[in-house]
């Protein structure tokens, strides 16, 4: 399927994700920031999906680029990080964001901290992945395939 057509998934990073390289490698990976979206990027290219990425360490930002969502992509993964578990700005942004959302957790947050154990996000998504690492994305990049038709 030509890029363009149905097909665009916005990859969306939020709080500290950028510096998943430094962070504890047991909840995140060891993987670097880049070597994750390049890995996401395969993930997309194997499942025939334009994948285009986000990121951002401002909650307004955020917002912002939600805001643009219906007209930058077909559908979209979001992984907020902190902001999942209590940004409700980013929470209603993603009622009305225009396109289906899953929502990725590269840690199991269900086994961590007991205030990583809500997302203010999920009920704005057709689901929400954790635990997964980088496989995650793939899983959701599937979902959402699925969710547009393709």
């Amino acid at each position: 399927m030509p890029i363009g057509h149905n097909n665009r998934i916005h990859v969306m990073h939020g709080v500290n994700l950028d510096q998943i390289g430094r962070r504890d490698p047991a909840h995140y990976g060891g993987m670097s920031f880049l070597q994750l979206e390049q890995a996401v990027d395969a993930f997309a290219v194997g499942l025939d999906v334009d994948a285009r990425f986000f990121q951002t360490n401002h909650e307004g930002e955020f917002v912002e680029e939600l805001h643009r969502l219906v007209n930058l992509a077909d559908a979209a993964i979001v992984n907020a990080g902190a902001w999942s578990h209590y940004s409700r700005a980013i929470g209603d942004a993603l009622q009305f964001a225009g396109v289906p959302v899953v929502e990725v957790h590269l840690s199991d947050v269900m086994a961590r901290e007991p205030w990583r154990h809500v997302s203010v996000l999920s009920d704005a998504c057709v689901a929400t992945i954790a635990g997964k690492g980088v496989d995650g994305y793939r899983d959701a990049l599937e979902i959402l395939k699925r969710e547009l038709g393709l």
